[in-house]
């Protein structure tokens, strides 16, 4: 009789999980924490302690029902330290003939697996609202496929928000209601407050000691590791921050890193909330009155477009997706990413609520960190592996895509049409940080110009050849063309003498992948001292 070994991944903590519901009553359930894992790029201990946490208490809720697990803890003596090999090894323990495993969500696993000399088998992932071969399917000879179309496919393909055929309130996309910018009296809702038990302490106190030098702090953990955790923070969400959610999603503030954002992509992405269940609850607020049209369609469209969409497009285009660079950036990444140390308000913030929360909402991570990482041409690779390093809910399926093709356009516009740069004007509009900065966001020019200006002029110049006949960038480049040589001149100079003055992590892609974070972090420390 066939005898498996279930490996069970950080990122498909689910119950009822395919290669779960098929196990059979001899399967032998195994979760392996590993430090190539946690180190293969820098995660935050953050995120390696959600995802450690979660693991040990799946573990626990498998062993009360009755089944026979094997939890590799990262100490053990006989712990491989690698995913794959801590498998086989179990596989030879138990005298195990297969090993099962839902889908990855990283092309590197994937194609280890594939390369492996024990019986591995995959099993689909159908967590998701849309098959892989589904996605395949719709995409196949579209020349240019655009999100808003397979979202539009994916509402009728669901019936999410559709009533006789028609999407609800009228209209596909309520966008245009819910770019409102910061209300400096604005009140937001708490957060919950997760307890820690036994097993999330001594989690906290493992990672605290084997990856405490990776950038980002543990105090302030707050993120559920179980699955009524995860219950109860999409219960808040629903009734406290949804409501105001789609008019305030694209708002920055300067204090409050959470606003009203739902927080729970972390737990869908790790398989403790299940991405049905959160847009039904939505959809139900919206058909009980209790939240406007334009943010729960916003909030849906995170997910049921935005979320399939760049996992359809991961696994239709890897592994060449990674390389590509139609932008040809060549620059490291700035220093100051690993250390918040710059005095850029709207960064600085940006990257001190990553390090403290392994958070940042994603026009920050678009529109700030992204876009300067934009205007600097931070060479793609750089830059993505930071941001599946800082964040919590970072998994290469989704990263990617959203990092690769909408942050950087490094993709030639499979992504998004356009390149999300913007100036200075974009980020004072929006948020509360320019008034608190030493910068002045008016000026283009001079000591104190908001860098963003001359950078975002100097990006338009560079890129010419390739964005100006973009039918959505015309008249900002009917703009840049009316200028005079001399203002374009110095708009240069200003923006070539400030990318001359930042420091560059050094060696991004040689040997250990936190040596750029050590050196930053040392170099902070010794102007300190």
């Amino acid at each position: 009789m066939s005898k498996p070994l279930i490996l069970v991944l950080g990122d498909q903590l689910s119950l009822d999980q395919a290669a779960l519901r098929d196990a059979p009553a001899n399967a032998v359930i195994a979760l392996c924490e590993v430090t190539e894992e946690g180190r293969y790029v820098p995660h935050h201990p953050q995120k390696i302690a959600l995802i450690f946490a979660a693991m040990r208490h799946l573990a626990q809720q498998l062993r009360d029902k009755g089944r026979q697990v094997h939890y590799s803890a990262l100490e053990d003596d006989d712990n491989c330290q690698d995913l794959l090999d801590e498998a086989e090894r179990l596989t030879t323990l138990y005298d195990c003939d297969e090993i099962r495993v839902l889908h990855p969500g990283e092309w590197r696993l994937l194609a280890r697996m594939k390369t492996r000399k024990a019986n591995w088998t995959i099993i689909e992932d159908d967590r998701f609202f849309c098959r892989l071969e589904d996605f395949a399917a719709w995409i196949e000879g579209r020349k240019q496929p655009r999100m808003e179309n397979f979202y539009r496919y994916m509402r009728r393909s669901t019936g999410l928000l559709m009533e006789d055929g028609e999407p609800a309130g009228g209209q596909w996309n309520f966008d245009h209601d819910n770019r409102q910018p910061i209300d400096r009296n604005l009140e937001v809702p708490d957060l919950p407050r997760h307890r820690h038990d036994d097993t999330t302490r001594q989690v906290l106190a493992l990672v605290e000691n084997h990856f405490g030098e990776h950038f980002g702090s543990l105090k302030g953990f707050n993120w559920p590791v179980t699955r009524r955790q995860a219950l109860a923070d999409l219960r808040h969400f629903i009734e406290h921050a949804l409501p105001d959610f789609g008019r305030y999603q694209d708002a920055i503030s300067d204090t409050e890193p959470y606003l009203f954002h739902a927080r729970l992509s972390a737990a869908m992405n790790i398989g403790l909330l299940d991405p049905r269940e959160v847009c039904e609850a939505a959809e139900a607020t919206y058909y009980q009155g209790n939240a406007p049209i334009n943010a729960v369609e916003g909030f849906i469209r995170q997910i049921l477009g935005w979320r399939e969409y760049v996992r359809g497009i991961y696994w239709h285009k890897m592994p060449g997706y990674k390389r590509e660079n139609h932008l040809h950036a060549k620059r490291n990444l700035p220093a100051f990413y690993w250390t918040g140390d710059t005095d850029l308000r709207c960064l600085k913030r940006a990257l001190e609520m990553t390090r403290d929360n392994a958070y940042a909402h994603h026009i920050q991570r678009l529109m700030v960190t992204g876009n300067f990482a934009l205007l600097c041409g931070v060479k793609p690779e750089a830059l993505c592996d930071w941001y599946l390093a800082v964040y919590a809910d970072a998994f290469e399926w989704v990263e990617l895509p959203n990092t690769l093709g909408m942050v950087l356009h490094a993709d030639g516009g499979l992504m998004g049409s356009k390149p999300y740069c913007a100036s200075g004007k974009y980020i004072d509009r929006m948020s509360d940080h320019c008034s608190q900065c030493r910068y002045d966001v008016k000026q283009v020019t001079g000591k104190n110009a908001c860098p963003f200006n001359s950078l975002y002029w100097h990006f338009l110049e560079e890129h010419a050849e390739h964005l100006e006949k973009n039918h959505r960038m015309k008249l900002i480049y009917g703009s840049l063309k009316r200028m005079n040589d001399d203002k374009r001149a110095a708009m240069r100079d200003q923006a070539q003498s400030f990318l001359k003055s930042l420091a560059w992590e050094p060696a991004y892609g040689q040997g250990d992948h936190l040596d750029g974070y050590r050196r930053a972090r040392d170099s902070e420390r010794k102007s300190v001292d």
